[in-house]
């Protein structure tokens, strides 16, 4: 009963962030959620988690490092967490977004074969499943649902509408479903940098970390390439979308080892910018 009044007042309150948002527009919104969100963030997401991050991350940061860390994510998680409210907007441009490897999606297009793509939660990491789509390649995501029920029907109208029209929900039954897309010829889209409780431990920084290996699964049996994929936000409404080259099954002898690679792509890609990765995740837990 509790929860669920809490999960309530949540929902008020941000149905009541969209409404204001959509009213002031993309640009205002985007400016007042950064700040909001590097004002509130802190306060409601404990800094223990995110410090421990940090130190699997580096234990080289110093507190000014770590300090500027945190305030860029929470000031990029300010500006995605309003842009769920302007897909649609979105959807409809090209020109807030540059794709390096577009030939990439080309090809994967006019091959009309699967491929896995994979990636983390950096600046808005809705948008490459979003280009991905926009480029007509059949494509379906992997997405978890929210915890909070009364939230979560928007998120999967939002993502089914203007994301990708087909959407997996986690789990074994997900598991089930990515198999009958891939044998529809759908390529899969899933974020890896989360943990999974069914995962192996695999390095990732310095330390361990339940991974997943469906991709690597997925790949070894129905022999699919992997294309990483690596997004940053630039000049708070511009982003970047890097396709990678692909990882080949053949390549590895097992799941683990095409894991191991995957985590150690996902680590270049945060190194390559800390500021924008989600490091409210338990990751090492």
């Amino acid at each position: 009963m509790i929860k669920t009044i809490k999960y309530l007042i949540q929902a008020i309150f941000i149905y009541l962030f969209f409404f204001i948002g959509k009213i002031l527009g993309i640009k205002i919104s985007r400016k007042i959620f950064s700040f909001l969100f590097k004002k509130l963030g802190p306060t409601i997401k404990s800094k223990n988690v995110i410090n421990r991050n940090l130190l699997k991350f580096s234990n080289n940061l110093s507190k000014t490092e770590i300090n500027k860390i945190c305030e860029n994510m929470w000031s990029n998680y300010g500006m995605t967490f309003i842009e769920y409210i302007f897909l649609k907007n979105l959807r409809k441009s090209n020109l807030h977004i540059r794709i390096n490897g577009e030939e990439k999606l080309e090809k994967i297009r006019n091959d009309n074969k699967p491929v896995i793509f994979v990636s983390g939660h950096f600046a808005n990491f809705e948008l490459m499943s979003m280009e991905i789509s926009k480029k007509n390649i059949k494509l379906a995501t992997i997405y978890r649902p929210l915890n909070n029920f009364f939230l979560n029907p928007l998120m999967e109208y939002l993502r089914r509408n203007f994301v990708c029209k087909n959407q997996i929900k986690k789990g074994r039954l997900g598991v089930k479903q990515s198999i009958e897309f891939l044998n529809k010829n759908h390529s899969i889209a899933l974020m890896i940098d989360q943990r999974v409780s069914e995962g192996e431990k695999i390095k990732f920084f310095n330390g361990e970390a339940y991974t997943t290996t469906l991709p690597a699964q997925l790949a070894l049996k129905y022999n699919l390439k992997i294309f990483p994929i690596f997004i940053e936000r630039q000049n708070d409404d511009f982003f970047n979308i890097e396709v990678y080259d692909a990882i080949l099954p053949h390549n590895y002898n097992n799941k683990i080892e095409i894991s191991k690679k995957l985590n150690e792509v996902l680590e270049k890609m945060i190194l390559k910018n800390p500021n924008q990765w989600i490091w409210t995740h338990d990751r090492w837990k």
